[in-house]
């Protein structure tokens, strides 16, 4: 297993943020979790995501409407990840760890595994960010080149045409094949898996149940096979696509940096861990609200990788102060201005990554 360290011994940057955004917090007189915006937020996406599975399922439709309607919910979902798993896994959402445990089961009603990706997201990506060889986000892949640490292959120079096919099909991959590649090698990518109790063993399985019999058999049996499977790819293909851009986008881009570990190897990264989040990743179109309230600020990266355990909701105000304290230690902030640009920087990147090096 590759080990990977950070120079933390002299950190200046991290700490003096830090005081300024407690201080933030204290002078305003508000929590770092979620407040009644999100909650309504929830509630809105959560009912109209129940609201539309119903429609679908027991009232005749036009076939354009129910695949319009399939295409919102696949949307609606990719939100609800963003906007409540998200910040619940990451013990954000609120100060009742009970609240942000119930809540971080929306990943296991959508079809993932909550466990599985709090170690995946919150240690493995958060910690290493970017870094080849640790970095599950950016797992060598035979069809996908991200970095230039990474082995090319000839099938990589068509690479930035075919993606947003492998995006389209991700959900369907990570729910139907990785959680359980990684439940029975106990692994996720070159980490070992922190060991499941009893009852995430149970929830696992009852859950990977209840997703099979909530969007296969359930809509097989009421819709027909021919209904259900053209509503089922096009409810994970605009999940997949959605989720990965607001992801890809935050680090994949041409600006964010990557290191590389091999498998046995031990290496030290001479920046601070903060700085090295800061190299490592980007925000996308900051200031736009729509893109943000849809989001769960995620287009604010930056800011999420620094305080992880602060939710999204404060990313606007919290960009203003990490900004303004990178320039004072003349660190780079990365921030690219529209999700045009991002995209745009997202593709040119994975295009350089697929021509022979």
């Amino acid at each position: 297993m590759p080990k990977v360290t950070f120079n933390n011994k002299q950190a200046t940057f991290f700490p003096a943020l830090k005081q300024d955004i407690e201080a933030y917090f204290h002078q305003n007189n508000i929590r770092k979790t979620g407040n009644r915006s999100l909650f309504f937020k929830t509630t809105i996406l959560i009912t109209s995501s129940v609201l539309i599975y119903c429609l679908l399922l027991f009232v005749a439709m036009p076939a354009i409407l129910g695949i319009l309607l399939s295409s919102l919910l696949g949307f609606l979902l990719a939100l609800i990840g963003f906007n409540v798993m998200h910040d619940a896994c990451h013990g954000s959402y609120s100060s009742n760890s009970k609240v942000n445990e119930l809540l971080g089961y929306t990943l296991n009603l959508i079809g993932g595994n909550s466990f599985i990706w709090k170690q995946k997201h919150n240690i493995i990506h958060h910690t290493y960010t970017n870094v080849d060889g640790m970095d599950d986000d950016i797992a060598k892949s035979p069809f996908v080149r991200m970095c230039s640490t990474q082995k090319w292959r000839p099938a990589h120079k068509a690479q930035h045409i075919y993606l947003p096919f492998l995006y389209a099909v991700s959900t369907l991959f990570w729910m139907l094949w990785q959680d359980f590649k990684r439940y029975f090698s106990r692994k996720v990518y070159t980490s070992k898996l922190t060991k499941m109790s009893r009852k995430e063993h149970i929830i696992f399985w009852a859950s990977k149940i209840l997703y099979v019999l909530l969007y296969i058999v359930l809509p097989v049996l009421l819709l027909g096979w021919a209904n259900w499977l053209i509503g089922f790819l096009l409810l994970n293909a605009v999940m997949g696509l959605t989720t990965a851009f607001v992801f890809q986008l935050a680090h994949v881009v041409e600006e964010t940096e990557f290191a590389f570990v091999g498998i046995t190897d031990a290496i030290i990264i001479e920046n601070e861990w903060a700085v090295h989040q800061l190299r490592t990743t980007s925000n996308f179109s900051p200031g736009n609200k729509l893109i943000t309230y849809l989001a769960g600020g995620l287009n604010y990266q930056v800011e999420h990788h620094l305080f992880p355990k602060i939710s999204h909701i404060h990313y606007p105000a919290l960009s203003k102060i990490v900004r303004k304290k990178c320039e004072e230690f003349n660190i780079q902030y990365l921030s690219t201005p529209s999700l045009f640009k991002a995209l745009s920087s997202h593709f040119r990147l994975i295009k350089q990554m697929g021509v022979h090096p």
